[in-house]
């Protein structure tokens, strides 16, 4: 099939408009997002592209960010093969190793996950999804519950299940990544995945010990206090896909009005991920 490329050139001093307006994208049919050194480019199938619909969702955005774009047709191709002439396999603190299919499987990291990343978010090729990465591999997950909001590909709840895990929820509002993760999880041969498909809305009426969340600023605000209702005593949360000023402090005062308390963050390359504790 044949796809439009919007190739979006965005200034954006706040450090978040960018994040909204692909999310908002993603709302209109975008199914498919590369950041650029200037920007973004979305795509999307040329029948669901409505002119009208997409200006209108960047009204919001004018006086608040500079944007501009240019579109341009791409006609039918072997995506998939794309896709692999552009996902490398990556390692993580020499612990795990995402690849793709098509990569070869190696026997000397303590994890390894394979994503067919298709038109879904998260490889761990991005910083965000690293650092919480990286944050898994300092916490116990043996026989805990997991919720993963924003799920993606479900690189997060795979390997929240591959280390031992007792049950995870992965809940994305993309019906492409609901579709993901439940192929992801079969190549992982991971069976305790229970993938949903909307936003806070679809979170059950459990408790867990472990949330991550690796969205955006306003999201995570705007999600703060459903996690902090089903997050047990002691429980822990990852948040990610922010930065550091002004959004930690931002996501620190919506926390402590929850009891949740902040206890650390990474930084990379400008992005943050930060663990808070509910007491």
């Amino acid at each position: 099939m044949n796809y439009y490329e919007l190739v979006f050139t965005v200034i954006d001093s706040q450090g978040f408009y960018q994040d909204l307006l692909i999310n908002d994208l993603s709302q209109i049919g975008f199914d498919t997002f590369e950041e650029t050194d200037l920007g973004f480019k979305a795509y999307i199938v040329t029948d669901k592209f409505d002119q009208a619909l997409l200006d209108n969702n960047l009204l919001k955005y004018v006086g608040e960010c500079t944007f501009s774009y240019e579109i341009n047709l791409i006609p039918a191709q072997n995506w998939n093969q794309v896709w692999e002439s552009n996902f490398e396999a990556i390692a993580i603190k020499d612990k795990i190793h995402v690849r793709a299919t098509f990569h070869p499987s190696l026997n000397n990291f303590d994890y390894e996950i394979v994503i067919d990343p298709k038109m879904a978010f998260g490889t761990g090729h991005h910083q965000t999804t690293a650092m919480v990465m990286e944050y898994m591999l300092e916490t116990d997950f043996t026989q805990k519950t997991v919720l993963d909001m924003g799920c993606g590909t479900g690189i997060l709840a795979i390997l929240a299940s591959k280390m031992g895990a007792k049950q995870v929820v992965a809940i994305d509002n993309d019906p492409v990544c609901y579709h993901s993760v439940l192929e992801n999880a079969a190549l992982n041969g991971v069976n305790n995945i229970k993938a949903l498909c909307g936003s806070k809305e679809e979170i059950p009426q459990q408790t867990f010990d472990i949330i991550l969340a690796n969205i955006n600023r306003n999201i995570l605000l705007n999600q703060i206090a459903s996690y902090a209702q089903v997050l047990n005593h002691n429980g822990i949360i990852f948040f990610s896909g922010f930065h550091q000023i002004p959004d930690l402090e931002m996501l620190n005062q919506a926390g402590q009005a929850l009891n949740l308390q902040y206890l650390h963050h990474k930084n990379l390359n400008e992005w943050v991920a930060a663990k808070f504790v509910k007491y």
